[in-house]
């Protein structure tokens, strides 16, 4: 009883944390929708094995569809694709993400098929069939190595892409963690197979650490390491589950007159809470929009749907600075990364410099100095 509790309690949080992250300005990006996903697959995975012990698939044959679909396939698909949404458009682009879905739908469409006659008795396979349903579950079996095995190592070569140390760090942990449940889960299930085993109690270790993943995330993907940017509004908005929505974020149409527009802007009160900021912070943070060279006010303003002066107005009074010393920090920071970064140790200064926006020596020096009180030279000395 206990045990199903805390299963189901799990089940509830990845589903909640799924919605939390879809649904809210303050999380929803490209990269999250698919740590979204991979809450809800993670999600029904333990329903199942919950609908297992609980023995529905006995007094229920039918809910046995829901366990043909092979969402484990799902799990090591969509922690690939949070990752490469989270990198540089270059080498997100070059990945072919639609084969990662071939296992997942292959195994399904086998399982589905197999399951309509024996379940279902919809119709019946043959004697003369066997041999060919035999041939499809080795396949399916191949897919299960090649999907849970090799497809997050392939995940941490993208990793190296990430810019941000805390968030590699996060993220390898997160993945390392998923890793090691899945290979486990596939050497019991192998073990099984072959050797016929009772597996009972290890599939329940399994599903007990796959809970652990869901407050792990919670906390520590959402909460510490900041998948949105304000820890303040993150902490208000989870304590009110879905109180804040893209909805809330409304784009101002252009049929506007710039008047109205002016007096639209100046009414609301301008804090650290002000949405507008929050989605300006998550571009720079997220989609790191402050590498673009070409960036100006007027482009943000496009992005976040609000006036260029508006856009102006919110970083004066949230930050006292204007925004080109706004968009600057973050390229500092992001050259200051690279320095301690080994990776990047044959990268030269400037060539930090411009690949992190900036547009020439004497802009970078200059931002570097004003943000620093050091030079780039300086202050890659003194962390030697």
């Amino acid at each position: 009883m206990i045990y199903t509790t805390l299963l189901n309690i799990a089940i509830f949080q990845g589903i909640v944390l799924g919605l939390i992250i879809l649904k809210s300005s303050l999380f929803n990006s490209n990269s999250n929708k698919y740590l979204a996903c991979l809450l809800f697959a993670l999600s029904i995975v333990l329903l199942n094995y919950v609908f297992e012990i609980e023995g529905a698939f006995i007094s229920c044959p039918f809910l046995r569809f829901i366990d043909d679909i092979e969402w484990i396939f799902l799990l090591p698909v969509f922690i690939f694709l949070f990752i490469i949404n989270r990198i540089d458009n270059t080498v997100k682009n070059r990945q072919k993400t639609y084969l990662c879905y071939i296992p997942f739908a292959f195994s399904s469409i086998v399982s589905i098929v197999y399951d309509l006659s024996n379940v279902a008795e919809i119709y019946k396979i043959t004697e003369s069939y066997i041999y060919l349903i035999n041939i499809l579950r080795l396949t399916q079996l191949l897919f299960a190595v090649i999907i849970i095995a090799f497809l997050p190592l392939y995940s941490y070569s993208m990793i190296r892409h990430l810019k941000d140390p805390k968030e590699k760090k996060w993220i390898i942990t997160l993945l390392t963690i998923l890793y090691l449940l899945l290979l486990t889960w596939l050497t019991t299930y192998l073990v099984a197979l072959f050797l016929g085993l009772d597996i009972s109690s290890a599939m329940s270790g399994l599903a007990l650490a796959a809970t652990f993943i869901m407050h792990w995330t919670a906390y520590i993907g959402i909460y510490k390491y900041k998948l949105a940017k304000n820890k303040d509004a993150i902490y208000s908005f989870l304590n009110n589950d879905l109180a804040v929505s893209s909805a809330t974020l409304p784009i101002i149409k252009k049929t506007i007159t710039q008047e109205n527009y002016a007096i639209k802007e100046h009414k609301e009160s301008i804090t650290m809470d002000n949405l507008y900021y929050q989605k300006l912070e998550l571009l720079c943070k997220e989609q790191h929009i402050y590498t673009d060279s070409t960036l100006n006010r007027e482009k943000v303003a496009e992005k976040l749907g609000i006036s260029a002066g508006y856009v102006s107005q919110i970083i004066n009074t949230i930050t006292g600075d204007n925004f080109a010393n706004y968009i600057n920090q973050y390229r500092v920071e992001a050259v200051k990364e690279m320095i301690s970064d080994s990776e990047y140790e044959n990268y030269n200064l400037l060539t930090m410099g411009l690949e992190s926006g900036f547009t020439s020596k004497t802009t970078f020096y200059k931002a570097f100095k004003k943000v620093t009180g050091q030079t780039p030279n300086e202050y890659k000395n003194t962390i030697k």
